[in-house]
């Protein structure tokens, strides 16, 4: 079922509370569904008339226009949210709560972003000491791409008023940088940097909760628009899906960039062919193709991880 995509709605019955789920590939043109609860029926050439309305001229108080309003069936459903099941919590979660992974069906990973971060968390523990140094220089890969400047932690505290701006802890009292975290607004994962500019702070219990995730995956509509003024990220960037940082994907699609990252991290082959494998499902770029001096063993072993 992990690769099963459902489309979840409201039943369009007034009287009824029922939220179905209905497997998307199963939408075809010819449909009908009926609600498990009050059994009503909604299909492709279907409709639901919720009132009579009249359109009347505010100068003299004539009817323009008399008629039903009504909503097509088909429309409703199409414009329906998408869902899947979490592999591992085995709950439905919306499709946005899951990674991009263009080799799977569903063109989303398995497992949920919540049950990811905790599985990676136990993952860590085991870790070798040569395995972190990879992720540490992953981390300066990702930096290199993104352009990352360094942070002037002071000012981003006093931008948010030494508070979590999730939950408004105060985190004034606090030393530890562990505990009042500058969180990557957009994801370090789709190579966006963090800056002094577009930080955000919060409490250790929300940047857990947040890591990972594009802003409209965890923020209120709200938030995000107070977001926005703190971070100088346009609100429809931050409420929108996620994307990858054009700058860094136009860093990958200069050659001498490519050969400079190429020579930089040879010793960490591995996690270059994990980054470029990830773009390559997920955006169809491949950074390999740019240089004509990687060796085809490189890309035969890329290829066979892909």
């Amino acid at each position: 079922m992990g690769d099963i995509v459902f489309k979840g709605f409201q039943c369009l019955n007034s009287s009824c509370a029922e939220f179905l789920f209905v497997r998307r590939d199963e939408i075809e043109n010819d449909y009908v569904f009926t609600c498990p609860t009050c059994r009503m029926e909604m299909g492709s050439d279907y409709a639901s008339k919720f009132y009579d309305y009249d359109l009347v001229d505010k100068r003299d108080g004539s009817v323009i226009e008399s008629g039903e309003f009504t909503i097509p069936h088909s429309s409703y459903i199409a414009e329906a949210q998408d869902f899947k099941y979490c592999i591992i919590c085995n709950t439905m979660k919306p499709l946005h709560l899951f990674d991009a992974h263009g080799s799977r069906e569903s063109n989303r990973q398995g497992e949920c972003r919540l049950c990811k971060g905790v599985y990676n968390s136990i993952k860590n523990q085991t870790r070798t000491s040569d395995q972190h140094r990879d992720a540490s220089q992953l981390r300066r890969l990702r930096m290199d791409l993104a352009a990352g400047e360094k942070i002037d932690g002071q000012k981003v505290y006093e931008r948010y008023d030494y508070k979590c701006f999730k939950c408004g802890k105060d985190l004034s009292a606090v030393t530890s940088a562990k505990e009042r975290p500058l969180d990557h607004t957009l994801p370090a994962y789709y190579l966006w940097p963090l800056t002094t500019a577009n930080a955000t702070l919060l409490c250790q219990g929300h940047n857990g909760g947040k890591s990972g995730k594009w802003p409209s995956a965890y923020y209120t509509h709200a938030e995000l628009k107070r977001l926005s003024v703190m971070t100088g990220i346009d609100y429809e960037v931050l409420a929108g899906e996620p994307f990858y940082n054009p700058e860094a994907l136009a860093i990958l699609s200069e050659k001498s960039s490519v050969e400079n990252l190429l020579v930089k991290y040879s010793a960490y082959i591995g996690e270059l062919i994990k980054l470029r494998n990830r773009l390559l499902r997920e955006t169809g770029f491949d950074f390999f193709k740019v240089t004509t001096k990687i060796s085809p063993t490189w890309v035969e072993q890329a290829d066979d991880n892909l």
